[in-house]
């Protein structure tokens, strides 16, 4: 099977790509209105992109009538933002953070997220995420239904535990991300297997344990 791209419409391309390009990372990203408002939304186009500088990007769509989201007109107006990965425990609340809300109500007072002061940016980072990433803007893409925010990486909070910081490993086994695969649909991560062998055989430990 063959698909030209040129051939079918933006939305058609938007399915085969969301649903074939998967899991992805889940990005819930903290932001304030001009009113001081805590906004809060998921964003699954949202990846790492290098260490030097430490950015970041989350790509944010266009609503149907051309307007920008919250999320898109406050990272605009701020340049700040942070950026959160959700773990099983918070799945259900992050999803809820979807809901459109008008831009004066927050989205975690109503699905009971619990904000903490960031140290570097004004935006909020969430109690209950076991990682949080502050960021200022460092640069936006715009395309016809898109902006791409890409943010510099000034500090990490994450969950007491999770890192050793002797080490500069994370203790994965601790560690239990959901990420995107499609439509409504989340996974988790717990099915893991090493390609690490030993005598052919896959070890039950080894190295990857923390990274």
């Amino acid at each position: 099977m063959e698909v030209d791209f040129e051939a079918i419409t933006e939305y058609q391309r938007y399915k085969l790509m969301a649903s074939l390009i998967v899991p992805r990372p889940i990005a819930l990203v903290t932001t304030l209105a001009a009113d001081g408002t805590v906004n809060a939304a998921p964003f699954s186009m949202f990846n790492m992109l290098g260490e030097e500088p430490p950015i970041v990007m989350i790509s944010v769509n266009r609503m149907q009538d051309g307007a920008l989201k919250d999320t898109a007109v406050n990272i605009a107006r701020s340049r700040e933002f942070v950026v959160h990965l959700s773990d099983e425990a918070m799945a259900r609340k992050m999803h809820d953070c979807g809901e459109r809300l008008p831009p004066d109500q927050s989205e975690l007072a109503r699905v009971g997220l619990t904000p903490l002061p960031s140290s570097a940016v004004a935006p909020p980072r969430i109690a209950e995420a076991p990682v949080a990433f502050e960021c200022t803007l460092w640069e936006t893409l715009e395309t016809t239904s898109r902006q791409i925010f890409i943010g510099r990486v000034l500090r990490l909070h994450a969950r007491d535990g999770l890192i050793d910081t002797e080490t500069w490993r994370v203790r994965l086994q601790d560690y239990f991300p959901v990420g995107r695969f499609g439509a409504s649909f989340y996974v988790t991560t717990r099915d893991r297997f090493s390609l690490d062998t030993e005598a052919g055989v896959a070890t039950a430990s080894t190295a990857m344990d923390e990274m």
